[in-house]
């Protein structure tokens, strides 16, 4: 577990243990007043909404040198507790992430309302006529660790599609999380719509996320998203309905086929652009027949990327080029950094086995100009996304078109991959009729 990750979650044997009683009763009270909150959201039409939505960028980006003090205290505090440096990438904002995160809450806004729209309807032969429509989840609480912009993110997602959000957003954003909450509860008050559709339990510590977890009957939710042992604590320990996101340990096989320069663009692209986040290639397979190959591994040492190789892929690496051998641990690692594993593979039969093997169900990419070996990729490869000659990265719910995401489902629900708006509602029948009686 990560350090921060520690400050999110308990072991099942700390949760065995005694929790205090004021701090159940006091989340108790607070998913009360989101559940009040979430009946006014789920009235709101969609100008509303979106008014709020429009004030809480414009306010974020007017007090923007709030938050980047209160950035400032937890990154530094982070950094004397010896975060790693991918924690402390996760944690930082400055003035482009800001305007970047403004900006999610304005394309948001611009996003069809998913409350409401009609899945199915038909009208049956006794006259009945029959709708099934989306409608908000409720109370959706989520558990996360070391990411100011997941706050943005998941309460803007949470007020579009009509719900409101309990928040535990750890320690470690803890001064930068106060800050953002309070800017969005007051645009929130501003715009006329319930200050308690967001609210945060991470006064009460880990006390409060072990109540969090246990609220069954309060709680309509709950979506973790953090480092795996983050979140099988909270998929192993919690009553209540979890959306389980997954690590990334992100594969990219390079195909015999594949173009030396969009291989080299891809790569690079996809592990040194952001390597602390879920979407970043963790391990790249190698066809033994790839010409690419040498050029693809040059480079990425030639940006710093810290190679991890079997015996097969050492030998293709530049002159002068370190790097240390691949091991199991390798092959299952989610680095979030600049380390990548390289294998080489005889066939795609064998890149397909050993994805099978090590793959968390996040994302894979094929780079190949064969048409036939994509569309076999593609039926073959049982992760939630699947990407042929592009960048992992595009793995995100705003690159996706979503507006934001509240994580990357990896389970075989309503929701697998990005998690956007409508993966934040669920579904009603409305049965109408004109006093027909069952016989």
């Amino acid at each position: 577990m990560t350090q921060t990750a520690s400050s999110q979650a308990t072991s099942g044997t700390e949760l065995a243990a005694a929790e205090k009683p004021d701090v159940v009763a006091a989340v108790h009270a607070t998913a009360d007043r989101a559940r009040t909150a979430s009946r006014r959201m789920a009235r709101a039409n969609r100008a509303w909404k979106d008014k709020a939505l429009l004030e809480i960028a414009d306010a974020l980006v007017a007090k923007r040198d709030l938050v980047l003090r209160a950035n400032r205290k937890d990154v530094e505090a982070g950094r004397e507790n010896g975060t790693s440096k991918a924690l402390l990438d996760r944690l930082s904002l400055n003035p482009q992430r800001i305007d970047s995160l403004a900006n999610a809450l304005r394309d948001l806004a611009a996003l069809p309302d998913p409350v409401g729209t009609v899945m199915r309807g038909q009208t049956l032969p006794n006259g009945l006529r029959l709708r099934q429509i989306h409608v908000p989840m409720g109370v959706v609480a989520a558990i996360y660790e070391a990411r100011p912009n997941v706050t943005v993110d998941i309460a803007g997602l949470a007020l579009k599609s009509g719900n409101a959000v309990i928040l535990r957003g750890g320690s470690a954003a803890a001064q930068t999380n106060v800050a953002l909450i309070g800017i969005i509860r007051d645009a929130l008050d501003q715009a006329g719509l319930p200050a308690d559709a967001v609210q945060s339990v991470d006064e009460y510590g880990r006390d409060g996320a072990n109540a969090l977890m246990q609220a069954r009957g309060r709680i309509d939710v709950l979506i973790p998203r953090g480092g795996r042992e983050l979140i099988q604590t909270v998929v192993n320990n919690a009553k209540v309905p979890v959306i389980e996101t997954g690590e990334g340990n992100v594969h990219i096989y390079l195909d015999e086929s594949a173009d030396t320069q969009m291989a080299i663009d891809i790569l690079l692209n996809a592990k040194t652009q952001r390597p602390s986040v879920c979407n970043t290639v963790e391990t790249l397979l190698l066809h033994s027949g790839a010409e690419a190959s040498r050029e693809v591994l040059r480079s990425l040492a030639e940006a710093g990327v810290r190679l991890h190789t079997d015996q097969r892929a050492t030998q293709l690496l530049p002159e002068g080029a370190a790097a240390a051998p691949a091991t199991d641990e390798d092959w299952a690692q989610e680095y979030m950094d600049l380390d990548l594993a390289v294998g080489v593979v005889d066939s795609m039969d064998d890149a397909l086995e050993h994805i099978r093997r090590w793959t968390t169900g996040h994302t894979e990419a094929i780079i190949t100009n064969n048409l036939a070996n994509a569309e076999r990729f593609i039926a073959e490869i049982d992760s939630a996304a699947v990407i042929v000659n592009a960048s992992t990265r595009f793995t995100d719910g705003g690159e996706l078109g979503l507006g934001a995401e509240v994580g990357i489902s990896t389970q075989k629900m309503h929701a697998r991959g990005p998690m956007g708006l409508r993966e934040l509602t669920t579904t009603k029948w409305i049965v109408q009729g004109d006093g027909q009686v069952r016989g």
